[in-house]
């Protein structure tokens, strides 16, 4: 996507960030009861958006087309990377993705650490990072999140 922007999001677009990300999550073929377990922890409220790193990729046109969230330290944690579905294969996540990397980079960290939607894995590691371990899911018994390390080369 050539024309894509990348922009700090607005606490007011907490909403919108949100239901993108619910979307996304959607594209993997999970079930309605899982989507409405999982909604709440998927929710960013403008708070998130203020205190936290949240980047907003948008079209030329200036609709919202993906996002991410860092929260700074060493190492940074990726807490969001969501691409609208019909943006999933075009580049948008690659483009996010690296810019995360940069931010978490100006803020010091030299890894960043992310726990993969498991369906998500094959992307992490394409763009470097790689499984150290596993996450238990908060919400769903006997699920776990692949914990994915990307080294941040200085």
């Amino acid at each position: 996507m050539p024309d894509l922007r990348i922009r700090r999001a607005h606490p007011k677009e907490a909403d919108a960030l949100s239901a993108l990300a619910y979307r996304s999550k959607a594209h993997w073929g999970y079930d309605a009861d899982f989507l409405g377990r999982v909604r709440d922890a998927m929710t960013l409220s403008p708070d998130d958006v203020e205190r936290h790193e949240v980047w907003l990729a948008e079209s030329a046109t200036g609709a919202p087309i993906g996002y991410h969230r860092v929260i700074p330290g060493d190492p940074a944690e990726l807490e969001d990377l969501w691409v609208e579905r019909s943006a999933i294969g075009s580049g948008v996540g690659r483009r996010l993705f690296t810019h995360a990397v940069s931010v978490a980079r100006k803020g010091g960290a030299t890894a960043l650490e992310i726990d993969s939607e498991p369906h998500a894995v094959g992307f992490y590691e394409r763009m470097g990072a790689v499984r150290i371990g596993e996450t238990p899911s908060t919400l769903i018994p006997g699920r776990v999140f692949p914990r994915m390390r990307l080294t941040i080369e200085r």
